[in-house]
């Protein structure tokens, strides 16, 4: 393609309702959706992308029941140990964003485990984005920059919690919705936004190629 994006972001939606559709538990779809980021991960590095970030649980997730809560940990801690060491042998790095400190020690500890193992100069670099909120994130570097004395878009944009991650150049959102529910709010500000029915389970390499196509085609003026 002549025209590949540096960072894509992606809303992992529609896990439940995949699930249902197949006849499955709701928490076999949090399991295969986690499972799909692996498979795309490496289809974008197979594209020349060279990061991306996933939306795999919010702020607001937290307010979901006990037992869903619950199994949604297992899988990050697992995802966290197993899938990253993989990937990092296929030349994928990882980034943990949002609020750690709201995890487990365990959980913790299998997150700084996974960013150790990644490669200096890794072929693509996976953000996962965890208790993650973008009003919270605006509001967290917005009280750092403060404390350096100086709040301008350069301060702010330093004390984010993606600080070093370049701001995405497609966000795709699964599941039909069409918003971005506190996702990347800062970062966003001139992303090519793509939302298509399909469910994160069900997204495959072919549909990510299809929105790349697209993405080449449209013309971006940053405001010019």
């Amino acid at each position: 393609m002549e025209k590949i994006p540096e960072c894509i972001g992606i809303i992992l939606d529609g896990n439940r309702r995949w699930a249902k559709k197949q006849g499955l538990p709701s928490f076999e779809g949090h399991r295969r959706g986690m499972n799909n980021v692996e498979i795309i991960v490496l289809a974008a590095r197979d594209f020349g992308i060279k990061h991306v970030v996933v939306y795999a649980f919010s702020t607001e997730n937290w307010n979901r029941s006990k037992d869903e809560v619950s199994y949604l940990m297992e899988i990050f801690e697992k995802m966290s140990r197993e899938n990253m060491a993989r990937l990092a042998q296929e030349g994928v790095a990882v980034r943990f964003v949002g609020q750690r400190e709201r995890f487990s020690p365990s959980l913790q500890s299998a997150m700084r485990a996974a960013e150790e193992k990644s490669l200096a100069d890794p072929k693509i670099t996976l953000w996962i984005c965890l208790s993650y909120g973008g009003r919270a994130e605006i509001v967290h570097a917005a009280a750092e920059a403060a404390k350096d004395g100086s709040v301008t878009e350069k301060t702010l944009a330093a004390h984010l919690w993606t600080a070093g991650m370049p701001d995405p150049d497609i966000i795709i959102r699964t599941g039909g919705a069409q918003r971005l529910s506190n996702f990347l709010l800062w970062q966003s500000a001139y992303s090519e936004l793509f939302f298509i029915t399909t469910y994160w389970p069900a997204f495959t390499k072919k549909d990510l190629e299809k929105i790349l196509g697209e993405y080449a085609a449209r013309e971006r003026r940053m405001g010019k």
